[in-house]
């Protein structure tokens, strides 16, 4: 079975999403609960992970700031960049934390291209980049926890996000490219659709292993 995918209307609190995922994840672990993937948007935040560093924040007026237990450095978090949250039983499937990473970057490399936008990986700088007036714009961001192989947080595309946002951080700690969207790169598309485009292209990268086929068939 494929995990359940939710979408989350309006724009998402940061600190209490992160709760109900912490409070998922248990479930998952103790009781047997469904694998889910969260679709949403936040309301603007500009959230740290476990590499984060103070010099990389620029400007955090009007703005809320979170630390947060995932991988990876600072990110802005807002209106039109869709976020998905990954809760996965890796125990089950594949428990190689790097494997799990290269299948979120495959995941949405596969996304993009659908909508005509050559992403690709950059050595050393986690997330999907793109070639774009001679420099590498980052267009989607990773950032994982795994707890007892049970994964959470997870990616954000920028969709059509104000990126005039992002100057208020040194993004994810690179000062050599920039940020970009599939708006600013002239893709015509709405949350809908990358919604559909990411759960329908989900299987091709998250194969179940052996024990989930075994515990869904029973």
């Amino acid at each position: 079975m494929s995990p359940v995918f939710r979408r989350l209307d309006g724009l998402q609190p940061y600190a209490p999403l992160v709760t109900a995922m912490e409070q998922h994840v248990a479930a998952m672990r103790h009781d047997g609960a469904a694998e889910e993937v969260w679709l949403l948007e936040h309301a603007p935040v500009l959230t740290g992970g476990t590499s984060a560093q103070d010099a990389d924040l620029m400007d955090i007026s009007g703005i809320d700031v979170h630390r947060s237990g995932r991988g990876g450095q600072w990110t802005f978090h807002g209106p039109g960049q869709r976020v998905a949250y990954v809760m996965l039983d890796l125990g089950a499937r594949n428990p190689d934390v790097r494997a799990y990473v290269a299948a979120l970057e495959s995941w949405i490399i596969d996304v993009l291209n659908g909508f005509g936008v050559a992403g690709q990986r950059r050595d050393g700088h986690p997330g999907i980049w793109i070639t774009s007036h001679d420099r590498m714009d980052k267009i989607a961001a990773i950032g994982v926890r795994i707890s007892r192989w049970v994964s959470w947080h997870g990616i954000a595309i920028n969709l059509d996000p104000d990126l005039t946002a992002f100057d208020r951080i040194v993004p994810c700690g690179v000062r050599d490219g920039g940020v970009t969207s599939l708006a600013a790169q002239g893709v015509t598309c709405d949350m809908n659709m990358l919604d559909a485009a990411l759960q329908a292209r989900f299987p091709d990268h998250f194969p179940m292993g052996r024990q989930a086929q075994t515990r869904s068939s029973r």
